[in-house]
């Protein structure tokens, strides 16, 4: 039996370098047995956290009503989390910090992850994707149970499509 993976791309690009990336890990998992879902974070409505503390008071329903209950449920459930950003300044994009930020609503239930990376970068030195990596990390951190499986970085790529060919792809 296979087991629920879920990919939050965070690339604000369809058909981005970390967006394809997710694309080729989505169909190794897949041929692996597993269940595979990618959301594109770019084509959802995902408002940042406002630190109300609504949720707190509400079972963990937020005051503000986008696509992120959907994609929480998703993630609670899921058994594999992947996350993926292309590097912005050293650090995530701001869509996908969003939606991390925003399980605050119900972060106790989010347990018991295996974690998996992926970045991309037009640097070629791979320590630059150190701070954008030790963000998951931290994320994976607040996880009770969370298990880092591996990393994938994309170096050297910028234009879209560049990373195909790149060893990151296999």
């Amino acid at each position: 039996m296979g087991k629920n993976v879920l990919i939050l791309s965070g690339s604000p690009r369809k058909g981005g370098n970390s967006d394809l990336l997710c694309d080729e890990f989505m169909l190794g998992a897949q041929e692996k047995g597993n269940n595979v879902e990618k959301i594109r974070i770019a084509a959802k409505k995902v408002q940042p956290c406002s630190a109300c503390y609504y949720c707190r008071d509400h079972q963990g329903a937020c005051v503000h009503k986008d696509d992120m209950a959907e994609i929480l449920q998703k993630i609670i459930d899921a058994d594999v989390l992947v996350l993926a950003s292309p590097v912005y300044f050293y650090s995530i994009d701001a869509q996908l910090k969003a939606v991390i930020d925003r399980t605050v609503a119900r972060w106790l239930e989010v347990k018991n992850k295996e974690f998996y990376y992926i970045a991309t970068m037009a640097d070629e030195a791979i320590s630059s994707a150190d701070r954008t990596i030790n963000c998951f990390r931290g994320y994976a951190d607040c996880v009770a149970g969370a298990i880092e499986k591996g990393v994938i970085i994309g170096n050297g790529v910028y234009e879209r499509g560049t990373i195909k060919g790149h060893k990151a792809m296999q």
